[in-house]
């Protein structure tokens, strides 16, 4: 389980990464993009990530980390439960939305 906090400090952790309001919801950014969103209420995260990618970590547990619905999953939106997720899961799936949004200059720190 990761809570709200938790989620907050893992997504600003992020170089020029910034917390925005999104409609009734918080958002992360890098360079005015949005690389997840954060449901407080709900207790959910959205991350932006590849197809590969998507399909690597909703391998792992379909009711903890999936594809949003309609067109947002299809183009990568990933739903995660975070009081499901285990921290170093959350934070891979962070890290690699950060590096898919983020400037090539900026995410050389985070590829391994």
């Amino acid at each position: 389980m990761v809570s709200i906090e938790v989620f907050i400090r893992l997504a600003t952790g992020f170089e020029a990464a910034e917390e925005h309001p999104h409609f009734e919801k918080k958002s992360f950014r890098v360079n005015k993009k949005i690389f997840a969103t954060l449901d407080v209420k709900n207790s959910r995260a959205v991350v932006k990530l590849s197809a590969v990618d998507q399909s690597v970590f909703c391998s792992y547990d379909k009711n903890i980390i999936y594809p949003a619905n309609g067109k947002w999953g299809l183009h990568g939106w990933t739903m995660i439960e975070l009081e499901k997720i285990k921290k170093s899961m959350l934070q891979d799936a962070l890290t690699t939305s950060y590096c898919n949004t983020a400037p090539k200059r900026l995410t050389e720190k985070y590829i391994k």
